[in-house]
């Protein structure tokens, strides 16, 4: 039997969880953490500090929220309090470090916005690692 075949009705949402976790989180870990990780040395102190409290720990922040919280908002695992600093990180980036930009250049952090301020309400989904414990 197929995997279509065999998902009820009642799967659909959680599948559509699964794809839009899967998605925004290894997309922002992908084109967004692992390569501000990998130019660490050269971005430490040049990076935008819109909060105040150094270049240094401004990277180290948006790494953990790009890279880690990402990673474990694709695979399900705590979940919520994984997408807050993700939310906060896309806020900033958004509103603060992009806010007198024009729209074209806010669209992809808004767009991240949106979806992890979706998945938050929403949750998991029952394919998560958290639906496991």
């Amino acid at each position: 039997m197929t995997l279509w075949r065999s998902m009820n009705s009642s799967s659909w949402p959680d599948a559509a969880l699964l794809i839009l976790r899967l998605f925004f989180g290894i997309t922002m870990a992908a084109a967004h953490g692992w390569p501000k990780l990998t130019r660490f040395s050269e971005l430490q102190t040049s990076f935008p500090d819109p909060l105040g409290v150094g270049s240094l720990l401004s990277l180290v922040l948006v790494i953990f929220a790009e890279l880690v919280c990402a990673a474990a908002v694709a695979a399900g695992l705590f979940f919520r309090l994984s997408l807050i600093p993700l939310v906060a990180t896309m806020g900033v980036a958004a509103f603060i470090i992009h806010g007198q930009d024009p729209f074209q250049k806010q669209e992809l952090a808004l767009a991240y916005l949106a979806a992890y301020l979706a998945l938050f309400v929403a949750g998991p989904g029952r394919y998560a690692l958290d639906a496991r414990r």
